[in-house]
């Protein structure tokens, strides 16, 4: 393989709604090139992209494939990325490392909920976006009907490039706007004749060329001049301001393709050569600094990997972009992330499961590198005296949740690591030794992504788990003042224990005041403060703790020991055992003994006189509330409102959204336990959602009882 300048490298993602035909368009692309010598197929299970065995067992796309295409003289490199939401971390991965992406559309069904999500995750790290209508050759395909879609969804940026003469059975031909020529296919594609356009498609033909000029035009003002001038652009200006208008996302170019037939792939490869932005074109990618790093061959070697897979028949294989600089097999260089050092003895231009070896891969080139010593995903390797660190992927929040364990106890540790490869293989899977609920939670993006990773552990590492539904998070607090003392005392031979603590707590609110005086009946109890802890806690939080002892009553050297009890019991609340929150508590009274007394009397003493005055304070157990947010068709609406106040679902607001319904609502965590599954269920598979963790709220009185009772019941079974 020539070595390719940055200057001659494009890189793609392939995006789409499952069974859009985004591996099919891959292996064409690849056949066009001469890169294999005969195409397979998704039902054969012998594409290149789809090779990974959960692929082969599901008969569709899991992980993004990487693989390149030499077309024009220029090296494309294509992300084949999965179609279904649950994988949208592979999505997430390709559209940052790439200058462009693809989205096929469905000629059969038009805009669908995923191409809607896609577009929206491309348009938020501001990708430039070009559309591909796949699959005009079936029964149903009606090109009109899509693009009205599009520009209904979308917007007046929507602009055809390409119309089809007909859609169905008879497609075979298309007539292409940025060449103004016609271009027919015979019945195995490929390569088009190339025709005069048909005076019956002419006129058609002039007033889409004439709306493609005039937007690609206000991309540039010398090319505006000129329009108004000459009303006409040159094919090379043509092309400059489309890829203009790309780069600022003022256009979104529409092409038609057959992906099965091969027909329009050629095509589409040459245009994409054309308008896809240069990697130099690009806004240059800013490191953790805050400083944007060139792009530029001469500059430092720099990479930074962004994913990392074990791979049939080859074992782990690192993916990685050149940042910056050339680099050249055998190079030694630093992983500025582990502090350590790296030898890339080979590098590899990737088509799929084919590594090729190179010598050199230019700035802005995709390569990988096989079982590589201390490289993750996320690490950035540079030359020497270079301190460039990349982080710019930003994955979206998981909406899934389940606990794991090995079915086989003696597999626990062995699940563990496994848990943490296939992090690494796909971030959006998030694994957490949880030690407040004393469960391992994996989390993912709906219930099917969670299966497959359940599928690889046990086919691929042999290892039999078993999901269990998650334990809630919940925290508790109190709502009013309440004092309490306790006195520890035991004698057992010798020296005994002895300590006794009295404390107020009360709500801990920002601001409030420092504790002056409180009143129990008819006692008053002046606190005069001699120190103040306060201590943010790492599950949300504060306690605030204050000395108020006067008169030597508890020497100072147990307030430690104090503190820890009370701390113990923030810990594992009183009522459900869940971590306790905002409390304020004044130590201001006590008793020791000059021979008995000692750190765990106090201890055990703070830690019952908390616990009783806890109980007096009004508590109150707090549950995670998320913000939701459902996309969904509007005949889906009610339905979906339904269920959602169902499950206790707080509705924030109501709107329209690029064709789709949108509804925002606050929910309870732990009704969200299988809402992937059940709003799937109710729209068909076209709706989607989001969630964010939002806040801490009261329980229902009715529900708080149920959670007490179930803890009381559970304390008994341990005893």
């Amino acid at each position: 393989m020539k070595v390719y300048k940055t200057n001659e490298i494009k890189n793609i993602s392939l995006l789409g709604s499952k069974g859009s035909g985004k591996t099919t368009l891959a292996e064409s692309m690849l056949f066009e090139c001469g890169v294999i010598n005969r195409r397979g197929s998704v039902e054969a299970g012998n594409t290149v992209s789809d090779y990974y065995p959960v692929e082969k067992e599901y008969g569709y796309s899991v992980l993004s494939t990487v693989f390149y295409a030499e077309y024009n003289n220029k090296k494309l490199n294509f992300f084949d990325c999965p179609g279904m939401d649950d994988f949208v971390g592979n999505a997430v991965t390709a559209l940052n490392v790439t200058d462009a992406g693809v989205i096929l559309v469905n000629g059969q069904y038009g805009v669908e909920v995923g191409t809607q999500n896609i577009f929206r995750t491309a348009s938020s790290i501001k990708k430039p976006i070009i559309f591909a209508i796949n699959k005009l050759d079936t029964d149903t395909a009606d090109y009109d009907n899509v693009l009205n879609q599009l520009k209904d969804t979308f917007g007046p940026k929507v602009v055809p490039v390409q119309f089809p003469v007909a859609c169905g059975a008879g497609f075979n031909s298309v007539v292409d706007i940025l060449l103004m020529k016609q271009l027919t296919w015979g019945p195995d594609g490929g390569k088009p004749t190339i025709y005069d356009i048909a005076p019956e498609h002419k006129d058609r033909a002039d007033e889409m060329y004439q709306a493609l000029v005039e937007m690609a035009a206000e991309n540039d003002e010398t090319l505006m001049d000129k329009f108004f001038e000459e009303g006409v652009l040159s094919d090379q200006e043509m092309l400059e301001g489309v890829r203009k208008g790309l780069i600022d996302s003022s256009l979104y170019p529409v092409f038609c393709v057959s992906a099965l037939k091969d027909m329009g792939v050629r095509r589409l490869m040459e245009a994409l050569g054309d308008i896809v932005p240069f990697v130099t074109e690009m806004p240059a990618p800013v490191d953790t600094a805050g400083n944007e790093i060139k792009v530029d061959a001469n500059g430092p070697v720099s990479l930074f990997f962004f994913k990392t897979s074990v791979e049939p028949h080859i074992g782990e294989v690192s993916y990685f972009k050149v940042m910056s600089g050339t680099l050249k097999a055998g190079a030694d260089l630093t992983n500025m992330n582990r502090s350590s050092k790296e030898r890339l003895a080979q590098i590899n231009a990737v088509c799929g499961q084919i590594k090729t070896p190179v010598d050199t891969l230019e700035a802005g080139d995709i390569g990988a590198a096989v079982k590589l010593k201390d490289v993750r995903t996320g690490n950035t390797l540079n030359d020497k005296d270079v301190d460039y660190i990349f982080d710019f992927i930003k994955f979206p929040a998981p909406k899934y949740r389940r606990a794991i364990k090995a079915l086989n106890e003696s597999d626990t540790e062995k699940l563990s690591a496994v848990l943490t490869r296939l992090h690494e293989e796909d971030p959006t899977w998030l694994v957490e030794q949880s030690k407040e609920l004393k469960q391992t939670i994996v989390s993912g993006q709906g219930e099917f992504h969670l299966r497959t990773l359940k599928w690889r552990i046990e086919n691929q590492d042999k290892i039999q788990v078993e999901y269990q539904e998650p334990k809630i998070p919940y925290r508790e607090t109190i709502t009013k003042a309440a004092r309490a003392d306790y006195r520890h005392k035991k004698q057992s031979g010798g020296s005994g224990q002895f300590g006794e603590v009295h404390l107020i707590i009360e709500p801990y609110k920002e601001g409030m005041p420092e504790p002056d005086t409180y009143r129990f009946g008819n006692q008053e109890f002046k606190m005069n403060v001699k120190d103040k802890q306060e201590l943010p806690l790492e599950w949300g939080g504060k306690v605030v703790i204050y000395n108020c002892i006067v008169g030597g009553a508890i020497d100072a050297r147990f307030i430690p020991a104090i503190v820890k009890g009370i701390m113990d019991r923030m810990e594992q609340g009183p009522l459900t055992g869940s971590y306790a929150r905002d409390v304020r508590v004044c130590i201001y009274d006590g008793k020791m003994h000059p021979v008995d007394s000692n750190e765990i009397s106090f201890r055990l003493a703070a830690r019952n006189a908390f616990s009783e005055a806890f109980r007096n304070a009004n508590p109150k157990v707090l549950e995670p509330i998320y913000d939701v947010e459902v996309l969904m068709p509007a005949e889906s609406m009610g339905d979906v409102m339904s269920d959602l106040q169902g499950r206790r679902a707080m509705i924030m607001g109501m709107n329209e959204a690029n064709g789709l319904q949108k509804i925002d609502a606050k929910v309870p965590l732990k009704e969200m336990s299988s809402y992937s599954t059940a709003l799937s269920s109710l729209t068909g598979g076209r709706a989607s959602f989001t969630m964010n963790f939002a806040s801490y709220e009261l329980v229902p009185t009715d529900v708080q009882e149920k959670l007490l009772k179930e803890y009381e019941e559970s304390k008994k079974d341990e005893d």
